[in-house]
């Protein structure tokens, strides 16, 4: 008898439903995350057990590794994709898992991708290096502001990272706004050195593949933005094509059309968001430095404004690094902008 599961998986608990191969439900249970516990209750079916489905947004690393190295087929659900009959009346964690198990049985089973594990702890800490970036940029801008405020003045980005605490003394005739500047310029160059310590420590343990060398080949893509994209790709043939790639890395619109008139939008967040950052980091860096570029974003741009014309350079680069990726040759320049 052939057996299918699925797995509704929470913060704090989870929902286990199982079928047979005709659908009839077998077993159905609410455990707490206790990897043993789970292991325990699915162990007198395991032989039977052709595949588990574990639905989850966040945190299901230790689940799907677990079941794994215990031996079970597993599979990723992914929740964008999955619909459940719209007319239903009611649904919770029972119906939902059970509804997962039913795909599987009936092979409709939208899948996510599983990270492999190897490189999954190099590629967080890359995502940890931007939520710093991020934080870092944050009170720059809070310096800037209160600087600008102040004193009327307006520093560059350049200008803030060079400041020292006799500068923000000279800059503020205030003890309090001097206090208030010491403060943020220390939390600055604290974010900075630990963002410096994740680089260095990225760049001692991983090197881009083979695969992936020629992504430093386009202007705009350093080694940590290479790695990033490298990381945050995996297997490219995972891709069927390039539209898929770029739409992944949200860099095409989410808009539904009818008519030449906007019905509404899509998911916006459907997509890894981390890709999206480093193409458009990569988008920002190849205007300023790439003479073809800036004459594209700047036609671009005067069309279509800033914002657009970013984004439609961002996209440009990703279906870019999709072939580099895929074919492994260098980037071309004249292809990228005929």
């Amino acid at each position: 008898m052939r057996y299918f599961a699925g797995t509704d998986l929470h913060s704090n608990n989870n929902y286990i439903g199982i079928i047979d191969k005709d659908g009839k439900k077998i077993f159905q249970k609410k455990l707490d995350n206790n990897l043993p516990l789970i292991l325990s209750a699915l162990k007198p079916l395991k032989k039977q057990l052709k595949g588990i489905v574990v639905e989850s947004t966040f945190n299901w690393y230790w689940l799907v590794d677990g079941l794994m190295e215990a031996g079970y087929k597993v599979h990723f659900a992914n929740p964008c994709a999955i619909q459940q009959y719209t007319g239903l009346k009611f649904s919770d964690d029972k119906s939902d898992a059970y509804w997962l198990a039913e795909m599987l049985r009936l092979k409709i089973l939208p899948e996510g991708y599983i990270y492999p594990k190897k490189d999954r702890g190099i590629r967080d800490q890359l995502r940890k290096r931007l939520l710093l970036v991020i934080h870092r940029t944050a009170i720059m801008l809070s310096l800037k502001g209160m600087i600008n405020n102040v004193t009327g003045e307006r520093l560059t980005r350049t200008g803030l990272k060079k400041l020292d605490a006799d500068e923000i003394a000279n800059i503020f005739p205030d003890a309090d706004y001097e206090f208030s500047g010491l403060c943020l310029n220390e939390a600055v160059g604290a974010l900075t050195e630990q963002i410096e310590r994740i680089e260095k420590n990225v760049l001692q343990k991983i090197r881009l593949r083979k695969a992936y060398k020629n992504l430093t080949s386009v202007m705009g893509i350093g080694k940590i933005l290479g790695l990033t994209i490298m990381l945050e790709t995996g297997e490219i043939n995972r891709f069927n094509a390039v539209g898929d790639y770029s739409s992944y890395c949200r860099a095409v619109p989410s808009k539904r059309v009818s008519n030449e008139k906007k019905k509404g939008k899509g998911n916006t967040k459907n997509g890894n968001r981390y890709l999206a950052w480093a193409f458009t980091e990569a988008a920002h860096y190849m205007q300023r430095f790439c003479p073809k570029a800036r004459k594209w974003f700047q036609k671009k741009s005067s069309k279509r404004g800033g914002m657009v014309a970013t984004k439609a350079l961002s996209n440009k680069i990703a279906r870019a690094c999709y072939f580099i990726m895929r074919d492994q040759v260098v980037c071309n320049p004249n292809k990228l902008f005929n």
